[in-house]
């Protein structure tokens, strides 16, 4: 029998969200605050929907939804694609080798420890202000919790069902695509999910640097031309965006092991 699509809607998840949308309409209709600070829900929603259709000209971003959005996409997908290639590589190859661990962790963990928005200054030198700082960026940030998952993840798998695997004539490759791989995957998922999580925060980081286009690039543009209501709908593109591409990602690992989705969460 085919379940009801309703029924899957989490209602008490969405009493939080709607209360601060009730208070938010209270408080900004008292005018209590001045309406550049806090802007009503009415006004943000006319003003995102011309955003998307443009027509009523409330922004200088009327219409221009579709343009700036594949702008931000494209490099999160380009940036995180980065990150979870060498993340998965790498995390990989410490979990399971010990001296690619004695080797290479140390200075992961070394690079780690220095902030994102600390590698700023650096990479407008190198690359400039634009793209290629941005994904950059992205691609660094999110390498870090893909890397250290995935080794984790791997490193734990127990060495019974190596000596198992062994004992029944698995090669190394063989052991890696029956054991390893699946035991780790768990793992792998929360590390690519926190990855894709501050791919769209260190966009935003690199948007702001000057870009043309983009969310975070209207967000700053807003900013200085006093458009708050356009700096809360970008703020909330951003958080559907990363939302649905969350799902999206948990989807897609869900079809490669779905036997161990109840481990995954």
């Amino acid at each position: 029998m085919m379940k009801r699509p309703w029924k899957k809607i989490n209602l008490i998840g969405l009493f939080l969200p709607v209360s601060i949308i009730l208070i938010w309409l209270l408080v900004a209709e008292t005018g209590k605050i001045p309406h550049y600070l806090l802007p009503s829900p009415k006004d943000i929603i006319f003003v995102f929907i011309d955003f998307i259709s443009g027509g009523a000209k409330l922004s200088p971003y009327s219409g221009q939804f579709l343009d700036h959005l594949w702008t931000s996409l494209s490099r999160v997908l380009v940036g995180f694609s980065l990150a979870t290639l060498f993340g998965l590589l790498l995390g990989f190859l410490t979990g399971w080798i010990p001296m690619a661990k004695r080797i290479i962790d140390p200075t992961a963990n070394a690079i780690r420890t220095v902030p994102g928005i600390g590698w700023l200054p650096i990479a407008m030198v190198w690359f400039g202000v634009g793209e290629r700082t941005t994904i950059f960026l992205i691609a660094l940030v999110s390498f870090f919790p893909i890397y250290l998952n995935t080794a984790h993840g791997a490193s734990s798998v127990p060495l019974l069902l190596v000596r198992a695997g062994r004992m029944l004539g698995a090669g190394k490759l063989t052991l890696f695509r029956t054991i390893v791989l699946p035991w780790a995957f768990p793992d792998v998922i929360v590390g690519l999910r926190l990855g894709l999580g501050v791919s769209w925060s260190f966009l935003v980081l690199g948007e702001l640097t000057g870009v043309a286009t983009g969310l975070g690039a209207v967000m700053m543009d807003s900013r200085m031309l006093g458009q708050t209501e356009m700096i809360l709908v970008s703020m909330l593109c951003i958080a559907v965006m990363g939302f649905l591409t969350d799902r999206l990602l948990y989807w897609v690992c869900k079809l490669i092991y779905p036997v161990r989705e109840v481990a995954a969460k």
